[in-house]
């Protein structure tokens, strides 16, 4: 079993290299919950998974928000992110903040959705005569503790709020255990993923990495994953590689700070990066990092704008980079609008005006 091979089926698996249908889509999403949107992207835009499916997944997924096919909540890290309601409880048990001393505040603001049905901000305002700033974080912490749920089934800003137990009646809050819960999701990450250290699941759940780790060592013992080179894989899976011939990989992602494979990689991704733009006298913010062949190799980096980006420079650590560099710069400008960057590698683009059009 060697790198390429982890590195070939972890991309087929993640529909990097041929494009996934509906079908193929909904699993792939189930595998890869909680969902988001674009990093720093407009409000309410749906959740996609991005270079991923053949189709327009934001205009899929944003039926499938009407059809309250994806429900919002709270859960990695107190993040935003869409969930198939089938899964409800499984993130129950592995997201929710019991409420232990709640402010008088949130008693407030639960007493009188409970009694007067679904509000939205402005009329709990009007209620209750606190301010909006003060209701806010009040709501944010009723929805981590499952109390609340905002029904966000289009863009629209006017959204209600409503007790969770009346939008989900039948729900089982003791389903199953954290434990439980996280041995079943680590599975479908292991799947997608292909091989796995416990850091890249810490990065991803936002849970700790006691609990990870722990979760890891029952699925070991239930003969579920093996060890390999300090990572984990799926017993099926070691036996898979055995035979498994990758298919030569040649792409270029720009790769937004909400993807999937990214939020895996994030710890390591800040380190790798580092010593490519710490030096730039200008913004360097990562904007999009730059998944070429199945690995990171660089990022767009500059500054996050209401509009378009400050795209000041594209750093790469291939070491044939300059052989690459038109289609990285494709790559970016696919996903800024078709905005080029201002240099590759510290050094100025001469930018065509014709080119530089959307």
């Amino acid at each position: 079993m060697n790198k390429a091979k982890i590195t070939g089926l972890r991309m087929e698996r993640q529909f990097l290299t041929k494009k996934a249908d509906e079908e193929e889509y909904i699993q792939l999403y189930r595998d890869m919950q909680p969902g988001q949107n674009v990093y720093w992207n407009g409000f309410g835009q749906p959740p996609v998974l991005s270079f991923r499916a053949a189709f327009d997944d934001i205009e899929f997924n944003r039926k499938r928000q009407e059809r309250r096919e994806l429900i919002k909540g709270r859960f990695a890290g107190g993040n935003l992110g869409w969930i198939v309601p089938e899964d409800l409880e499984l993130f129950i048990a592995l997201y929710q903040k019991p409420l232990i001393r709640p402010s008088e505040i949130q008693l407030q603001i639960l007493k009188i959705i409970e009694y007067l049905g679904p509000l939205n901000i402005q009329q709990m305002k009007e209620e209750t005569g606190f301010l909006v700033k003060e209701i806010t974080p009040a709501l944010h912490r009723l929805q981590e503790a499952f109390l609340l749920y905002e029904d966000q089934y289009d863009g629209e800003w006017d959204r209600s709020w409503y007790p969770f137990e009346e939008m989900f009646p039948d729900i089982e809050r003791n389903k199953y255990s954290r434990m439980e819960a996280l041995q079943i999701v680590l599975q479908r990450f292991a799947y997608r993923q292909v091989w796995f250290e416990p850091e890249m699941a810490k990065s991803f759940y936002k849970l700790p990495a006691k609990e990870v780790k722990a979760a890891i060592a029952a699925l070991v013992s239930k003969g579920t994953m093996v060890e390999h080179e300090g990572g984990y894989l799926l017993k099926e899976d070691r036996e898979l590689l055995e035979d498994y011939v990758p298919k030569p990989l040649h792409f270029v992602y720009a790769v937004h700070r909400n993807d999937f494979l990214y939020k895996t990689l994030e710890p390591a991704l800040k380190v790798q990066i580092k010593p490519l733009c710490e030096t730039l006298k200008y913004d360097h913010e990562p904007l999009q990092y730059l998944l070429i062949d199945g690995e990171f190799h660089g990022a767009c980096v500059g500054r996050f704008r209401n509009g378009p980006y400050d795209l000041n420079d594209v750093v790469c650590d291939l070491p044939n980079a300059i052989e690459r560099r038109e289609e990285i710069i494709e790559a970016v400008k696919s996903v800024n609008f078709g905005h080029l960057p201002q240099r590759f590698n510290g050094e100025r683009l001469i930018i065509n005006k014709s080119r530089s059009n959307p």
